[in-house]
């Protein structure tokens, strides 16, 4: 079996910003990283963010490897570790100067279907016996409530106001389980799910950009999101996503740190 690619797509939460999101596949695996938002100027890796730099790394190293998902995920790893010791033009700042990002991955193992992930980056599955997530359901109430926490309107209109950045800093600052420049960080807090798998089977990963049409916006059950998708594909559902957000780009009806966030997915097929 192989994965067959249907549709990708990545948009960048503002025009006039980089977009942190990556998405790829190769005949055997797949992935969606989705970098951390910087919280400081650039300087630790050079002109480059760290987010961007991050997303970047950790993109060449899941399409350069290879063999089952625990090799794949232990050379992205080795590689991002090793290119920041490179790379690195100082020593950070604080832990929140730290670039970090959500991934997760699949791959073909036999029979069976290897999913991998850390952080809040999701992946749905489409198969003969239903529709199931394979990373945890996308849930941002505890993000929401934080982004309430700090006021109506917290987000819009792309303002970071001095409150923000020094509460996301604090937040940035507590343990997490994400991908960072610290391989046996990383290798240890990852976690794997395994499900069987058969030709015809959907795959759809989603940065949180994206899943926010199922959890913070509750635009979609996941039977709808794949109907949805199966009938109109993956540019009407962003579509609907974006006219969500600028309906409500003063952050009020859903409470968000920005009123768009990089949003990316990619639409595979077993064969």
């Amino acid at each position: 079996m192989h994965l067959d690619l249907i549709q990708s797509l990545s948009l960048a939460g503002k025009p006039d910003v980089a977009n942190d999101d990556r998405i790829g596949s190769a005949d055997q695996h797949a992935w969606v990283i989705d970098g951390a938002t910087d919280l400081g100027p650039p300087g630790l890796l050079g002109q480059r963010g760290g987010a961007a730099w991050l997303a970047a790394t950790a993109q060449r190293a899941f399409a350069g490897a290879e063999g089952s998902l625990e090799l794949v995920c232990e050379s992205v790893f080795a590689q991002v570790a090793r290119d920041y010791e490179r790379q690195r033009q100082r020593l950070p700042v604080a832990t929140w100067e730290l670039p970090r990002a959500s991934f997760a991955a699949v791959a073909l193992e036999g029979d069976q279907l290897s999913c991998g992930f850390l952080g809040d980056c999701a992946v749905l599955h489409r198969s003969a016996q239903g529709i199931a997530f394979l990373t945890p359901e996308p849930d941002r109430q505890a993000e929401s409530a934080e982004a309430a926490a700090l006021g109506p309107g917290t987000g819009a209109h792309g303002v970071r106001t001095p409150a923000i950045i020094a509460d996301r800093r604090l937040a940035r600052e507590r343990p997490k389980a994400v991908l960072s420049v610290d391989a046996q960080a990383a290798r240890a807090a990852l976690r794997y799910t395994r499900t069987p798998v058969a030709a015809g089977d959907d795959l759809v990963l989603m940065s949180d950009g994206f899943s926010a049409l199922l959890d913070s916006y509750a635009a979609f059950t996941p039977a709808d999101f794949i109907a949805h998708l199966l009938h109109h594909g993956l540019a009407d559902l962003a579509l609907q996503l974006r006219r969500i957000e600028k309906e409500d780009a003063a952050c009020l009806r859903y409470p968000r740190f920005k009123a768009s966030d990089d949003a990316s997915a990619i639409w595979l097929r077993v064969s």
